[in-house]
């Protein structure tokens, strides 16, 4: 059973043609950027205990930029857990955790670099609301999946042209697979709410919370795009 299957199966979790690509996805780098309200935090936990179901003493560690917003991804993961008919326990040494009777173990942290250390062999890692977590947490979480081999998904809506969510997105490269999902492809968002907030955010915070555009500070003088555009590697060095 692939994990799509498995997932519609045993979780009882259905599914849109596009999050039906990240639970088939075999790639070890993914980007989801998405609306508000698509199910980014829901399919990954699907996506967590799947991992932790099939991979006996497995390593999934969720990182948030709040312990509120870790908390809440595991308790999606545990409700998905009680589904398979697993008593949800903690693993004895993390407040955020489950452990599986296979030995596998899915740990939410919050978003500081001085609380993720001492983690290593992480199967899967993945970092929600990440256009809000700071580069130096990021860099302190790739060295984890070294000895693994590990993947790592990237979750959120757009804050700017700024920062590794940012850089991942538009410079990454052709590792990463990318996933993009404004509101008007979303079945489960009305054209008529859109419309409403639209209308009461203004167009700047809509595009960027709807339309997954990464869109300039309304304080910047001049724009990223135009600031990059500027530069060139192409004039050689003054020599003194």
């Amino acid at each position: 059973m692939n994990a799509v299957e498995w997932v519609r199966e045993k979780l009882g979790f259905a599914p849109d043609p596009v999050q039906e690509r990240v639970l088939a996805s075999t790639s070890k780098r993914g980007l989801l950027n998405c609306t508000r309200q698509w199910g980014k935090s829901t399919l990954t936990a699907a996506k967590a205990v799947h991992q932790a179901y099939t991979e006996g003493g497995s390593l999934t560690l969720v990182v948030s930029p709040s312990a509120r917003q870790s908390g809440e991804f595991v308790r999606k993961a545990a409700g998905f857990a009680r589904r398979l008919g697993i008593r949800t326990k903690g693993d004895g040494d993390n407040e955020l955790s489950l452990l599986f009777p296979n030995g596998a173990r899915i740990v939410g942290l919050p978003g500081s670099e001085a609380t993720v250390r001492g983690f290593s062999a992480v199967s899967l890692l993945l970092v929600d609301e990440a256009a809000r977590v700071s580069d130096d947490l990021y860099k302190a979480l790739r060295p984890m999946l070294a000895v693994s081999d590990g993947t790592l998904w990237l979750m959120s809506t757009p804050f700017g042209k700024r920062g590794f969510f940012y850089e991942a997105w538009a410079l990454g490269g052709r590792q990463w697979m990318r996933v993009r999902v404004p509101a008007t492809e979303c079945p489960r968002i009305p054209k008529g709410f859109l419309d409403e907030e639209r209308e009461t955010m203004g167009d700047r915070w809509f595009r960027q919370e709807y339309l997954c555009e990464f869109v300039d500070s309304s304080s910047c003088v001049f724009g990223r795009d135009l600031m990059e555009r500027a530069i060139t590697t192409e004039v050689a060095p003054l020599a003194f």
